[in-house]
């Protein structure tokens, strides 16, 4: 059984634990991580979900979920990331790019950097079935037309000017990197 710790609306713990899956106390809280990982290239990793999850079956949506009891944000989205792609990182090679308060949750948004090719991606059974690279306005145009998960999509709207920041700060250090090379 999956369980999460329990935060009040300032964040602070509560010293009690929860089960996944039950609703939560009113005026309580756990912590949701969602990770974007963005390429060399600008591109966006999304997963689609599996058809048979109970939620937003068959929508595309970022990698994430409910951090464990115990575990820090950074060190369940590190846990997430391998679980539903492969990949593995570590917390400092994650970015915050900010938190959003939910109707039972904490959302940490996280940013990660890495090139992988599809075909090095593991899909996590049950969860995850396939995977793409995406551009920024592909991702808005899925935003807008409900394949990417409403709720990924909103949430994505809240942080859209960091998210944006990120995205072109990566891909400028990248071109940079490879201008350099070249000149080099």
């Amino acid at each position: 059984m999956e369980l999460w710790d329990l935060y009040d609306a300032n964040r602070q713990p509560l010293h009690r634990t929860w089960p996944r899956g039950t609703e939560l106390p009113k005026g309580t809280y756990h912590i949701v991580v969602g990770i974007w990982t963005w390429n060399s290239a600008g591109e966006i990793l999304l997963t689609l979900r599996h058809p048979e999850k109970e939620i937003w079956p068959d929508t595309w949506e970022n990698t994430g979920g409910s951090i464990l009891t115990g575990e820090t944000s950074a060190a369940g989205a590190v846990r997430e990331l391998l679980e539903e792609t492969g990949i593995a990182a570590e917390p400092s090679d994650l970015l915050l790019l900010g938190t959003t308060l939910e109707e039972s949750a904490f959302i940490d948004t996280y940013f990660l950097q890495r090139d992988v090719a599809i075909d090095e991606l593991t899909m996590q059974e049950g969860e995850t079935t396939a995977a793409r690279w995406v551009t920024l306005a592909e991702l808005y145009t899925m935003a807008a037309d409900g394949t990417l998960a409403a709720p990924v999509a909103e949430r994505l709207y809240l942080l859209q000017e960091k998210f944006e920041e990120q995205l072109f700060a990566v891909t400028n250090r990248c071109s940079d990197q490879s201008n350099s090379k070249q000149t080099g």
